[in-house]
């Protein structure tokens, strides 16, 4: 496959996540091994590390914005980062390409997918009003209560169940992570809910994709021509948003996410 086509792919999965903030890892890891026949764990290493560069610089951006909650960061970190390194434990235990492995990763990628069709949904559906009451709430509470979860466990058991979804699919931090923060933290501003969503899995994907590497589950050319089509297509991306209908893309990309899911898992 001529190497152009891993930068128009990098660039069209970049540019859908500028329009809609669907994660990478929901689309990217799909069109690798469905439409490039890439095996799953180097799907899913080289992933990782893709969604981790290019959310560090939305990181860097809403930091200087002052608009990450770094609490909220710090409890889903307690709960991924462990759960992501013991993940990569066993992956290491039973080999990443034994055909056992292959077989659990498209079938948690498979329902990894699925459920992250359903949220995606769920945000298109219910996302409005609840945020509307949401917003209301967080102006009348100060910035110290608005970043409480409803119990201290939950963000840290949530963070560790999408850890080791990430590590073994590269599927979770983006529409579950940002369901499980509207469930968890329902007085936290939507514009603060976004940016913990983004700056939580940046450390989880790092980490993550550097255990792939050192496993061999990086293919590190293809990483370098999926970023070089990636960032331009999200920066374009960004700036269209404004003029695309959301909901008509959310929703379509629900029913191809639900598709993809139902084909790893029952294929």
């Amino acid at each position: 496959m001529p190497d152009i086509a891993f930068i128009v792919a990098g660039f069209a999965v970049g540019l859908i996540v500028g329009l809609t903030g669907v994660g990478g890892g929901s689309l990217m890891t799909p069109v690798l091994i469905f439409f490039f026949g890439v095996k799953p764990h180097l799907a899913i290493g080289t992933d990782l590390l893709f969604a981790a560069f290019t959310k560090l610089g939305g990181t860097v951006s809403m930091a200087r914005q002052r608009l990450v909650p770094w609490r909220v960061v710090g409890l889903l970190s307690a709960g991924s980062i462990p759960a992501s390194l013991g993940s990569l434990w066993l992956l290491h235990h039973l080999g990443p390409a034994s055909d056992r492995v292959q077989h659990l990763m498209t079938t948690t990628l498979g329902l990894a997918l699925l459920l992250t069709a359903a949220a995606t949904l769920y945000k298109v559906l219910a996302f409005s009003a609840q945020h509307q009451a949401a917003e209301l709430a967080a102006r009348r509470a100060n910035a110290a209560n608005a970043a409480e979860p409803r119990h201290w466990s939950l963000p840290v058991l949530l963070g560790a169940v999408i850890g080791a979804l990430v590590t073994f699919t590269s599927v979770g931090a983006g529409a579950i992570g940002v369901t499980v923060l509207l469930l968890v933290f329902p007085h936290l501003p939507l514009p603060r809910i976004i940016a913990a969503d983004i700056a939580y899995a940046v450390p989880l994907t790092l980490v993550a994709g550097m255990g792939h590497a050192s496993l061999g589950s990086v293919d590190w050319a293809l990483l370098a021509q999926l970023l070089a089509g990636s960032l331009p297509g999200i920066w374009l991306g960004s700036r269209l948003v404004s003029r695309t209908p959301e909901r008509l893309i959310r929703s379509a990309l629900s029913v191809l996410l639900a598709w993809a899911g139902a084909k790893l898992v029952f294929i």
